[in-house]
């Protein structure tokens, strides 16, 4: 099984979000799966790009999981309604 994690990323360095996707993986159980990277590079390009590649990877996944707080950031709102429209199996996790 394939997960992508939509995790909010904003204003976070590149290790902040590594520790907090593997307290992710733990906490949900899914370490013994193939979690698609969506950590692309830090270059210095539109959030929109960083959203299509996004978007792109989640064609390849089987579960979508949703970190806490992905509510409240505008690129996890919308691979929600991708993943939901496009019949991906969604799991999404409470603080």
């Amino acid at each position: 099984m394939k997960i992508m994690i939509s995790q909010p990323m904003r204003g976070k360095t590149k290790e902040e979000i590594l520790k907090e996707r593997q307290k992710i993986m733990h906490e949900s159980g899914i370490e013994e799966y193939e979690v698609i990277d969506t950590l692309f590079d830090f270059e210095n390009k539109p959030s929109l790009y960083y959203l299509a590649k996004s978007i792109e990877a989640m064609s390849e996944a089987d579960l979508v999981l949703f970190a806490s707080d992905w509510e409240n950031a505008r690129g996890c709102k919308i691979e929600f309604e991708v993943a939901k429209a496009y019949g991906k199996m969604i799991m999404i996790l409470s603080k």
